[in-house]
């Protein structure tokens, strides 16, 4: 029983080191780090990350990674998170979508003529006791 059980083990140990999937960093722009351990690392062209690294790519950063296949795909600024969750998220951008053109040089257009409240306040402070003295 005890080997079929350390039998297992090892199966399952050799299968995810097998199919574990690590990715090469092809560009950095800007500042994009790695957690090791409680501290962040710099991450630079040439590294190689393993699908379980909690990236942080700052504001104006990128970072592009290749696979196992050579399937390049790029990591957008200000993105946090595991290197395999952002390698299969989308971007956020449609192929073929559709832009439909506002009217935005509409000459009807009507703005209402609401007061604010500096202008409600400079009309009441003429009817109380303090603004006559």
């Amino acid at each position: 029983m005890k080997k079929i059980v350390l039998l297992m083990i090892m199966v399952c140990a050799m299968t995810v080191c097998v199919f574990a999937q690590n990715y090469t960093v092809q560009n950095v722009t800007g500042r994009v780090q790695q957690e090791k351990g409680s501290s962040n690392v710099d991450i630079k062209a040439g590294d190689t990350l393993s699908a379980d690294t909690i990236i942080h790519t700052g504001v104006g950063a990128s970072l592009v990674l290749k696979d196992k296949d050579n399937k390049t795909f790029t990591v957008a600024a200000a993105r946090n998170g595991k290197v395999s969750e952002l390698a299969t998220a989308s971007s956020g951008v449609r192929i073929n979508g559709n832009v439909t053109k506002t009217d935005t040089g509409s000459v009807n257009r009507v703005t209402a003529q609401a007061s604010t409240a500096s202008a409600r306040a400079s009309e009441a402070a003429a009817d109380t006791d303090i603004a006559a003295e």
